[in-house]
């Protein structure tokens, strides 16, 4: 397909990007920030990192480590929004806005497909944040022209596995040493119900 995959040297369209910068009320009446990642957030992954419990930050990267390594920050905040897309929740009430939760995708080498990832912060699970960030990264992945995804989780990880498949429809599934990987498609978006003349 010509001009494929999607240029990270593009512009990056601003208005799109700013579609994703907005403060929500979740459950509880708890209020978060949705935006994207910016360079500055380093520290912030790291800070972030050092507040999951071991469970959590198995479930997201396979591994338990003392801290997220420094190089590994390096790269997971900076992208170029196309190619490599990540989304932050920070707690609005906070002064300093920790970080509770980060949704990326990353490329993959099938061109046209991309390698989704989340983790939220223990306490703010169960509040509704993870479908938050599940339909605005397969949105902001539909922006940038991307309509397949891969996805790694832990055969036991049931909350994440049915997160996706409430948003996406499977196409491929491989289980393997206790991981599935899925192959993914967005599901279509409702049709909106016709109004009724009465």
């Amino acid at each position: 397909m010509a001009g494929w995959p999607p240029s990270s040297r593009a512009p990056v369209d601003p208005d799109a990007l700013a579609s994703f910068n907005r403060t929500v009320t979740v459950e509880g009446d708890e209020r978060v920030r949705l935006r994207p990642i910016r360079p500055d957030d380093e520290p912030r992954l790291i800070e972030a990192y050092d507040h999951l419990s071991r469970h959590t930050a198995y479930q997201r990267f396979f591994t338990v480590m003392p801290r997220l390594p420094v190089d590994w920050a390096h790269r997971l905040a900076n992208v170029d929004y196309r190619r490599r897309f990540a989304l932050v929740l920070e707690d609005a009430r906070a002064a300093s806005a920790p970080l509770i939760g980060v949704a990326r995708y990353e490329p993959v080498p099938d061109d046209d497909t991309v390698e989704l990832a989340f983790v939220i912060q223990d306490q703010w699970q169960g509040k509704g944040l993870g479908a938050l960030l599940v339909r605005e990264l397969l949105r902001a992945a539909s922006q940038n022209g991307f309509e397949r995804y891969r996805a790694f989780v832990l055969g036991d990880n049931r909350r994440m596995l049915e997160l996706l498949a409430r948003y996406t429809e499977v196409r491929e599934r491989h289980f393997e040493q206790g991981v599935v990987e899925l192959t993914l498609v967005r599901k279509p978006e409702p049709a909106p119900i016709p109004e009724r003349k009465v």
